[in-house]
Protein backbone atom coordinates (compact mmCIF):
# COMPACT_ATOMS: atom_id res chain seq x y z
CA UNK A 1 0.00 0.00 0.00
CA UNK A 2 0.86 3.64 -0.64
CA UNK A 3 2.47 5.32 2.10
CA UNK A 4 1.13 8.51 3.08
CA UNK A 5 3.25 11.55 3.29
CA UNK A 6 2.66 14.86 6.03
CA UNK A 7 4.24 17.99 6.74
CA UNK A 8 4.93 15.57 10.20
CA UNK A 9 6.77 13.35 8.86
CA UNK A 10 8.26 14.26 5.43
CA UNK A 11 11.60 14.75 6.69
CA UNK A 12 11.97 11.21 8.26
CA UNK A 13 9.97 9.44 5.39
CA UNK A 14 11.16 11.56 2.69
CA UNK A 15 14.28 13.60 2.73
CA UNK A 16 16.08 11.52 5.32
CA UNK A 17 15.36 7.86 3.37
CA UNK A 18 18.37 5.79 2.14
CA UNK A 19 16.01 5.04 -0.53
CA UNK A 20 14.36 6.66 -3.35
CA UNK A 21 11.45 8.17 -2.61
CA UNK A 22 8.34 8.96 -5.10
CA UNK A 23 5.50 11.46 -3.72
CA UNK A 24 2.77 12.28 -5.73
CA UNK A 25 1.28 15.92 -4.70
CA UNK A 26 -2.70 15.41 -4.84
CA UNK A 27 -6.23 16.23 -3.72
CA UNK A 28 -9.12 14.68 -3.22
CA UNK A 29 -11.27 17.40 -5.82
CA UNK A 30 -8.38 16.55 -8.81
CA UNK A 31 -10.03 13.98 -11.59
CA UNK A 32 -6.47 13.56 -13.21
CA UNK A 33 -5.17 12.52 -9.25
CA UNK A 34 -7.19 10.51 -9.08
CA UNK A 35 -7.13 8.50 -12.03
CA UNK A 36 -3.24 7.94 -11.01
CA UNK A 37 -3.90 7.13 -7.64
CA UNK A 38 -4.80 3.14 -8.52
CA UNK A 39 -0.94 3.69 -10.72
CA UNK A 40 1.06 4.77 -7.41
CA UNK A 41 -0.56 1.83 -5.46
CA UNK A 42 0.64 -0.99 -8.14
CA UNK A 43 3.95 0.83 -7.83
CA UNK A 44 3.95 0.63 -4.01
CA UNK A 45 3.69 -2.78 -3.81
CA UNK A 46 5.91 -3.58 -7.38
CA UNK A 47 9.03 -1.84 -5.95
CA UNK A 48 8.01 -2.34 -1.73
CA UNK A 49 11.40 -2.70 -0.08
CA UNK A 50 13.45 -1.03 -3.12
CA UNK A 51 11.69 2.10 -2.98
CA UNK A 52 9.35 4.05 -1.13
CA UNK A 53 6.23 5.22 -3.11
CA UNK A 54 3.68 7.29 -1.53
CA UNK A 55 1.07 10.24 -1.95
CA UNK A 56 0.79 14.16 0.09
CA UNK A 57 -2.73 15.50 0.22
CA UNK A 58 -1.82 19.25 -0.87
CA UNK A 59 -4.79 20.45 0.99
CA UNK A 60 -3.83 18.83 4.38
CA UNK A 61 -0.08 19.29 4.01
CA UNK A 62 0.23 22.98 2.85
CA UNK A 63 4.00 23.62 4.32
CA UNK A 64 5.56 21.01 2.46
CA UNK A 65 3.78 21.81 -1.02
CA UNK A 66 4.88 25.42 -0.75
CA UNK A 67 8.28 24.74 0.24
CA UNK A 68 8.62 22.55 -2.92
CA UNK A 69 6.56 24.98 -4.98
CA UNK A 70 3.57 22.52 -5.92
CA UNK A 71 1.29 24.84 -8.04
CA UNK A 72 0.02 21.89 -10.64
CA UNK A 73 -1.30 18.50 -9.67
CA UNK A 74 -0.82 15.42 -9.73
CA UNK A 75 2.94 16.65 -9.06
CA UNK A 76 5.64 13.45 -8.49
CA UNK A 77 8.49 14.42 -7.49
CA UNK A 78 11.17 11.69 -7.03
CA UNK A 79 14.15 12.30 -4.30
CA UNK A 80 17.27 10.50 -3.95
CA UNK A 81 19.81 11.56 -0.74
CA UNK A 82 17.15 14.32 0.19
CA UNK A 83 17.30 15.48 -3.55
CA UNK A 84 14.58 15.93 -5.95
CA UNK A 85 16.26 14.40 -9.03
CA UNK A 86 13.13 13.82 -11.34
CA UNK A 87 9.78 15.14 -11.52
CA UNK A 88 6.62 14.56 -13.38
CA UNK A 89 3.38 16.62 -13.74
CA UNK A 90 -0.14 15.63 -14.89
CA UNK A 91 -1.71 12.09 -15.48
CA UNK A 92 0.62 9.32 -17.10
CA UNK A 93 0.58 6.12 -18.07
CA UNK A 94 1.91 3.87 -15.70
CA UNK A 95 4.84 2.97 -17.80
CA UNK A 96 6.06 6.18 -17.52
CA UNK A 97 6.60 6.58 -14.09
CA UNK A 98 7.75 2.48 -13.87
CA UNK A 99 10.29 3.56 -16.32
CA UNK A 100 11.63 6.17 -14.27
CA UNK A 101 11.75 4.31 -11.15
CA UNK A 102 13.44 1.46 -12.72
CA UNK A 103 16.04 4.02 -13.69
CA UNK A 104 16.57 5.44 -10.25
CA UNK A 105 16.01 2.37 -7.72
Amino acid sequence: MALEFTDGNFQTEVLNSDKLVVVDFWAEWCGPCRAIGPVIEELSKEYEGKAKIGKLNVDNNSNVSTNFGITSIPCILFFKGGQIVDKQIGAVPKSVLDKKIASLV
